[in-house]
């Protein structure tokens, strides 16, 4: 009986051992792993099925550890990149979120509204660099009849958005109303050259034109006392009786 219960002890200790063997080579195996895959990195993911071109949300998205190694550019690290963007394609659960996916969100201030595109080329020339919210006016060279001219096409046209800055930029959506975008769409293929001019125009500036100079008001004052008002643009009353405008 009892060197039944050695015999136990004794298989029971050889077991643990093995065991914590097994266990700390396992360990090993996986730190050198690790090792050389470089660390681990957080990458967003799809928290649920998230549908084409809607605005993404925080509860839409997750994260997940990858190894550095397997860690691609394209690949989402840090959230910010996610504010006010749209997925162009549809996402289920657990898919990778890439940079490739995503284009900014735009709100069409109106819904009878679309964006048209346009990039330089060699046909389309943008004298400044643009960014997004600003107005542009745009200016064609065509040939009619034999004829060659040059016509301002459209005026004050928002920006939605631009693409690159400074040397990166390379062209911008533009909104217009749905009438008018198959006609930005014709000139963009079949006119001569367009050019893109910056046409923002502050209130300030635009109140200031408006407002009469000291020169000009003083002019008025003049021509108003000559005809017997006030500057005010009150009439003078002059007495008619003689007697009156005697002094007592």
């Amino acid at each position: 009986m009892l060197e039944s219960k050695r015999r136990a002890t004794i298989f029971l200790l050889l077991a643990f051992v093995l065991a914590a063997i097994a266990g700390y080579l396992v360990y090993d195996k996986v730190r050198t792993l690790n090792a050389e895959l470089g660390g681990m990195t957080k990458i967003y993911v799809a928290a649920g099925s998230i549908p084409s071109r809607t605005l993404i949300t925080e509860g839409q998205i997750k994260t997940m550890e990858i190894p550095n190694r397997y860690v691609l550019d394209s690949y989402i690290t840090d959230k910010k990149k996610l504010i006010n963007m749209v997925t162009v394609v549809p996402l289920e659960e657990d898919d990778i979120i890439t940079g490739n996916m995503l284009k900014p969100a735009t709100e069409l201030r109106e819904a009878n509204h679309r964006l048209v595109a346009m990039y330089r080329s060699d046909k389309v020339q943008f004298d400044q660099v643009v960014t997004t919210n600003d107005r542009v006016d745009i200016i064609i060279s065509k040939e009619e009849n034999g004829e060659k001219k040059t016509e301002l096409f459209m005026k004050d046209v928002p920006v939605a958005w631009a693409q690159g800055k400074g040397k990166d930029f390379v062209g911008v959506a533009l909104e217009v109303p749905l009438d008018d975008a198959p006609k930005l769409i014709n000139i963009q293929n079949y006119a001569d050259h367009i050019r893109v001019l910056k046409a923002n125009v502050g209130k300030e500036e635009t109140q200031i034109e408006s407002q009469p100079t000291e020169t000009e008001q003083q002019q008025t004052q003049g021509q108003e006392i000559q005809a017997g008002t006030e500057p005010n643009g009150t009439e003078q009353q002059w007495n008619e009786n003689p007697a009156q405008q005697e002094n007592p």
